[in-house]
């Protein structure tokens, strides 16, 4: 089981995709958790050792930490839009990802119409 967390840019109707897609997976919202609006430095102590994935569309992510150093992986995904048609139309390769990433490690996931 996966413990997957959807950062507050994103469209939170793809969590409930997510939770269809990846029934064994728990997955939760920065909304649902109370955490909207806190900066990197806050949130990421918070995410270590309570989620396996990061689902963000912060481009800037890889380039403003140590990835090395965080015990969970990263997922950024690149859409045309916050609508659910751009995050549909990636959602069986992010559900590939989230399986597969790794502590520390970043993966993009594009969408194909961006």
């Amino acid at each position: 089981m996966r413990r997957i967390l959807v950062d507050e840019c994103i469209n939170p109707r793809l969590a409930t995709q997510l939770r269809s897609s990846l029934p064994q997976s728990s997955v939760d919202t920065v909304r649902d958790l109370g955490w909207a609006g806190q900066r990197d430095h806050v949130l990421i102590p918070e995410i270590e050792g309570r989620y396996d994935v990061f689902l963000t569309i912060d481009k800037g992510f890889e380039f403003q930490h140590d990835l090395k150093k965080l015990p969970f992986g990263i997922i950024v995904l690149t859409t045309a839009n916050n609508q659910m048609p751009s995050y549909e139309r990636l959602l069986e390769e992010l559900a590939r990802q989230i399986q597969h990433v790794s502590p520390g490690h970043l993966v993009h996931v594009i969408d194909p119409e961006y």
